[in-house]
């Protein structure tokens, strides 16, 4: 699509109002009122996954993200409570930072690591004996990124995948580029639109873009969309920083176009975007 027509398009989406936006959506997005239901939602929704893996003959595989954040606690509670077993899941997280200057993985150490972070926002909470066996919890790293979409096509597919959408569209770290909708595991150069939202948006950095990473490992976004459903999020994260408006309504709305990756989801046959109402109303100001 061409910037002109795109920033057309833009201007026409933005200019709806926020039952319209649902309306015109035909089913794709659902608009809960507060954060805290949308958290609630995404939660439950992959807690009954995992309910139904439970009670199967097979290990069912979905694609995690490490962000949003959130729902993860309400999760933990949720299968603590419900004495469910994740025996019968198998997590193939999204992505993780990787080392500007060579192809290895941050430490788990690093405040941004999403390997050090899964822990206290998820497994730590998680009973010990409900827990999922080690091996069935596999990040991307430089010594699997070859091996993942065969590992994937051998688990059987995957089931869901769940993930957030960045400003520019991306989900996983699929930035925009030619081709994007077909690309498997890679290490990349993040898009400074990225990585000046996530300066921001991470608590404690400050800002700090001089040394924020500048590179990541990421499932191909083929893999995203092979997905049996996708279950995809974007959010404000306050009533000051209001930077998820637009890009939900091109989610929602926008033409297929590798210039906002997200867009590509659209095709999928069991696509829900899920957000609350204060994201999904229209800016102030159609520029």
């Amino acid at each position: 699509m061409t910037p002109k027509k795109r920033r057309e398009e833009v201007r026409r989406i933005l200019a709806l109002d926020t039952d319209e936006l649902i309306r015109q959506s035909n089913g794709q997005l659902k608009v809960l009122d507060t954060l805290d239901e949308v958290y609630e939602f995404l939660a439950e929704e992959m807690v009954n996954e995992f309910e139904k893996a439970a009670s199967g003959g097979k290990i069912v595989s979905f694609i995690m993200p490490v962000g949003p954040t959130q729902p993860y606690r309400i999760m933990a509670e949720k299968i603590n409570y419900r004495n469910l077993s994740l025996k019968n899941v198998r997590f193939f997280f999204m992505d993780e930072y990787v080392d500007d200057e060579k192809d290895e993985l941050i430490p788990a150490t690093h405040p941004l690591s999403f390997r050090g972070q899964i822990g206290p926002l998820l497994f730590n909470r998680i009973r010990p004996d409900l827990m999922m066996p080690e091996d069935q919890v596999i990040f991307p790293t430089p010594e699997n990124i070859k091996d993942l979409p065969k590992m994937i096509e051998d688990a059987g597919g995957i089931e869901v995948c769940y993930g957030g959408i960045g400003i520019h569209g991306h989900v996983a770290f699929n930035e925009p580029a030619e081709g994007v909708a077909g690309s498997n595991p890679r290490i990349l150069e993040i898009n400074e639109f990225t990585r000046t939202i996530d300066s921001t948006r991470h608590r404690g950095v400050g800002g700090n873009l001089e040394n924020f990473p500048r590179r990541a490992i990421t499932m191909g976004m083929k893999q995203c969309l092979e997905a049996r459903r996708m279950l995809l999020m974007t959010r404000n994260e306050s009533t000051e920083f209001l930077w998820a408006n637009t890009i939900i309504r091109i989610a929602a709305l926008g033409r297929p176009g590798d210039d906002y990756p997200v867009t590509h989801a659209r095709n999928h046959k069991n696509l829900l975007i899920v957000t609350d109402r204060g994201t999904a109303q229209k800016p102030k100001f159609n520029i």
